[in-house]
């Protein structure tokens, strides 16, 4: 189940939720005041790709394998 994050419309409180997509879009009531007022909320991300210095995932650009 994917991961979703919300925030309070009442409290600005964020927090995350494990549901299902079919119900990513439902109210959920903040754990901190208990509205039933949420919004969700796009999530930040990062992955773990190859540096630009020319490198990459294959190895270096320069020299080679022996």
């Amino acid at each position: 189940m994917p991961i979703y994050e919300y925030r309070c419309k009442v409290c600005g409180h964020e927090f995350e939720d494990f549901r299902s997509a079919a119900e990513a879009d439902a109210d959920e009531a903040c754990p901190k005041c208990g509205k039933p007022k949420t919004e969700r909320i796009m999530s930040t991300f990062a992955t773990g790709g190859a540096a630009k210095s020319g490198g990459g995932a294959c190895g270096p650009s320069s020299g080679g394998f022996t």
